[in-house]
């Protein structure tokens, strides 16, 4: 697995077309949003399995799911091949705790999703649950929908930044990031990883190849001023 400082991944992939595409402009993750609450999943698990099978280190697949329970998360990555996981879900910490012991070698992500006055909340968040997590992941909760990821939406940075400086893990930031915004949120929050989705896609739904190359390129040229 890459290093995860610096690091650029772009979710919501939907086919292996995207996929090369994406991983061709520079993304170091791809993740694969699966088992969706809403039943609607962008790819078939099949055809996930198959494009995560097929990527060369330091390029990794990271199953996106919203799964809560510590042995079917293990048991879904095992299917997979996935070698990390991004929990969206409200997972207990009890749970986290037994998927570490279960699965040391998973690498695992959870979402802080930020919504208007929880920074207590998340802040506990992370207190609590931080040696069982290898980084964090901030998105922005939709109050319309109840969406509490791949909404498009950004949220306060500040919170992002306060995280950052609590938490004792990595930190990567999603939550409405786009190529004209994503310099911007990284100078100001300073995390160790960046990940969009709906920021990167045209209008048919597909990401759209200029706007994940200058995302990218954009991402790249902000680390390197962070440092």
């Amino acid at each position: 697995m890459t290093t995860v400082n610096k690091l650029v991944q772009v979710a919501g992939i939907i086919d292996a077309a995207e996929a090369d595409m994406v991983i061709g402009e520079g993304a170091d993750w791809i993740g694969f949003a699966l088992r969706l609450p809403s039943g609607k999943d962008d790819i078939a698990e099949q055809d996930a399995t198959s494009i995560i099978k097929g990527l060369q280190a330091p390029h990794a697949g990271v199953l996106i799911s919203y799964l809560t329970e510590a042995e079917e998360v293990s048991q879904f990555c095992d299917e997979l091949g996935v070698i990390a996981v991004q929990l969206h879900g409200d997972v207990a910490t009890e749970q986290l705790k037994k998927l570490k012991s279960l699965r040391p070698d998973l690498f695992v992500l959870k979402s802080l999703v930020v919504r208007e006055g929880n920074i207590d909340e998340l802040l506990k968040l992370v207190d609590d649950t931080h040696p069982y997590v290898d980084m964090y992941i901030t998105d922005t909760f939709d109050p319309k929908t109840g969406a509490k990821g791949a909404t498009g939406l950004t949220h306060d940075w500040s919170v992002s930044a306060e995280l950052v400086r609590r938490s004792p893990k990595p930190l990567m930031m999603a939550g409405g990031l786009n190529p004209e915004n994503v310099g911007a949120a990284i100078r100001a929050v300073k995390p160790a990883a960046v990940d969009a989705h709906t920021g990167l896609e045209g209008p048919d739904g597909r990401k759209d190849r200029e706007k994940v190359a200058v995302f990218i390129a954009e991402a790249r040229r902000a680390f390197d001023e962070i440092g």
